[in-house]
């Protein structure tokens, strides 16, 4: 009964939720009519409330020496001024050209067949004597019980996924770790026709991989996180209604 009852409180705040994201979603649509998206603000990625600050295994701190006579800086990486990005707010050009494909296909056969006879072949004297103690006339001690099962399992399954995408884009340092990785949040959103297209990546990179003409490759990006979607009037006609999609989520067969 408390099970019951609580899946039902379940069931409730998740209707109750889907409700009000989507009644919010709707909203922001009919907002949306005869203009479509509106592109954000340019705000400040680290006041936003869902950053976090990464916080990756460090190594201990050294201690850095002094040459005071020496035209040498610690850190530095050339006698001339270095323009790659090596600070907070710094910008640097990402390079993402994703390929990826993937085709995966799998069978499986399962066939099981299992038989077991059970006897009564002495009982102290009365395995003649069973058939006659109130037990089915046909009871045979030679066969006693006799059972017998069989499985069969048969599955099919394949997979078939491709993706492309190139994209050139200004990301910025938002964060400089304890041993000098630097931490990149990059946001590009387009719209064309009322139809919305936004990008996001975020990661670690090392200085030293960082181009001399400040760029950087996608395949250098540590902990790399990729959104790219869109939002408007195609996007919109691409997805199943909410009441479809809340009725997909509770409909329990």
């Amino acid at each position: 009964m408390k099970r019951t009852v609580s899946t039902l409180r379940t069931v409730i705040l998740a209707t109750t939720l889907m409700t009000s994201v989507s009644a919010c979603n709707t909203v922001s649509r009919l907002s949306e009519i005869g203009d479509g998206p509106e592109l954000t603000q340019i705000t400040n990625p680290t006041v936003m409330p869902e950053y976090r600050p990464v916080s990756l295994p460090m190594p201990a701190a050294k201690t850095v020496q002094e040459n005071p006579n020496s035209l040498w800086r610690a850190g530095a990486r050339a006698f001339f001024k270095d323009h790659r990005a090596k600070e907070v707010g710094d910008i640097l050009t990402v390079s993402l050209a994703l390929a990826d494909s993937a085709s995966l296909a799998n069978t499986t056969t399962r066939a099981r067949a299992d038989t077991e006879d059970v006897d009564v072949t002495a009982l102290l004297g009365y395995e003649t004597k069973l058939a006659k103690n109130n037990l089915p006339e046909g009871f045979n001690p030679a066969v006693a019980g006799s059972f017998g099962n069989a499985h069969n399992t048969s599955g099919n399954g394949a997979i078939t996924r491709s993706e492309t995408v190139a994209l050139t884009f200004a990301a910025v340092v938002t964060q400089v770790l304890p041993n000098g990785s630097l931490v990149i949040l990059g946001r590009q959103e387009v719209m064309v026709n009322s139809e919305m297209r936004e990008l996001q990546v975020t990661g670690v990179i090392r200085p030293g991989d960082i181009e001399s003409d400040n760029t950087i490759t996608h395949t250098q990006i540590a902990e790399m996180r990729v959104a790219y979607g869109g939002r408007g009037t195609l996007s919109n006609l691409q997805q199943p209604r909410w009441g479809t999609q809340l009725w997909d989520t509770l409909f329990p067969f």
